[in-house]
């Protein structure tokens, strides 16, 4: 009897571990497609899992950085949901590619057009994003999750290095090494097109000349073969006029 109870009591324990577990790590999180490099553009993934059971999510709202502002910031088109990107002045311009930057996007905001996401779904919101930071290891965006029937949970808590994680972490986005000769990419494009289109220009040139070689010792040739006819008839009828004589 006793074991029957130690081993009820053990599974409903484990159950509920099982069951908090799940509820922790179904948060918002963002991850890059592919690497997010320090320096350079990556397209990022905002994944939204629901929560609840009797609610739908019909809204995200997420802040981006005002320490690392971002440049530029371009959201895909997602089927039933309307997008608004809001933009704010910066206290210091930034410098993008020598030009000054005076405002950034600071929020973006999915709003559901429909039923949004429902119960045991999950919805992603991609984002293309840059110029990245080079001197941060990580990006920390704070989000907001509007339920149906007017819920708000507000995942804005940053996680501290070696703590627990926070029962609302706020979505982070891990920053890898940059990549070499990334910043230059564009540049390095254009290099390559201007020499490609001075060997092309070269080319020409070479096969103008040559033709142009060709075609004048033809027309040489063809003087050369006139004079010499000329030549030859002149010295024959030299001859007949000596004979005649």
């Amino acid at each position: 009897m006793n074991v029957s109870r130690i081993a009820i009591a053990g599974g409903v324990a484990a159950s509920a571990v099982v069951l908090l577990a799940g509820t922790a790590s179904a948060h918002v999180s963002v991850q890059p497609q592919g690497a997010a490099a320090k320096g350079g553009y990556a397209t990022v993934n905002f994944k939204v899992p629901n929560e609840r059971d009797n609610a739908s999510t019909v809204k995200l709202e997420v802040s981006f950085p005002a320490d690392h502002p971002l440049a530029s910031v371009s959201p895909q088109p997602v089927a039933g949901w309307k997008i608004d990107v809001t933009k704010s002045k910066l206290a210091k311009p930034l410098d993008v590619h020598g030009k000054k930057i005076n405002e950034a996007v600071s929020k973006v905001t999915w709003t559901a057009e429909g039923d949004g996401i429902k119960a045991g779904f999950f919805q992603q919101f991609p984002l293309s994003v840059g110029q990245l930071p080079e001197d941060a290891d990580q990006l920390v965006f704070k989000a907001l999750q509007t339920y149906s029937n007017k819920e708000v949970v507000r995942w804005i808590e940053e996680p501290t290095e070696g703590g627990e994680e926070p029962e609302n972490p706020a979505p982070v986005l891990a920053l890898t090494a940059p990549v070499e000769g990334a910043h230059g990419a564009a540049a390095d494009d254009k290099k390559d097109d201007h020499a490609a289109e001075a060997k092309e220009k070269t080319a020409a040139t070479e096969t103008a000349s040559s033709s142009n070689s060709d075609s004048t010792a033809r027309v040489l040739g063809i003087v050369g073969i006139v004079v010499g006819v000329a030549g030859v008839a002149f010295g024959v009828l030299a001859g007949r006029r000596r004979t005649a004589a």
